[in-house]
């Protein structure tokens, strides 16, 4: 995890936003098809929707906070589902204390 690539994917105001409700998924979002999203995730669907953007700006959004280490993304069936990565969240607030 490379601080400058965690602040640029953070540097966008809808990804930052992608992060906060995901931080919160079930006052953000409905389950999807009954899967538990603080275990699963959301839906990449439900992001778009939410986003009111297109499905391959919000992909491409999900993509950036996926290589900068703070979502994980899990494939079930035809379906993709993004939660946070709750120890790279604390990380980056370490890096924030001890270096910056």
């Amino acid at each position: 995890m490379e601080p400058i690539e965690i602040f640029k994917a953070l540097s966008n105001e809808s990804r930052l936003q992608i992060l906060q409700w995901l931080k919160e998924p079930d006052r953000h979002f409905i389950p999807h098809e009954g899967i538990d999203m603080n275990t699963t995730g959301v839906c990449v669907s439900q992001i778009t929707d939410k986003l009111k953007m297109t499905q391959s700006t919000a992909s491409q959004y999900l993509t950036i906070l996926l290589k900068a280490g703070l979502i994980k993304a899990e494939r079930i069936g035809k379906y993709t589902y993004y939660k946070r990565d709750e120890n790279a969240v604390e990380k980056i607030a370490d890096i924030l204390k001890k270096e910056i």
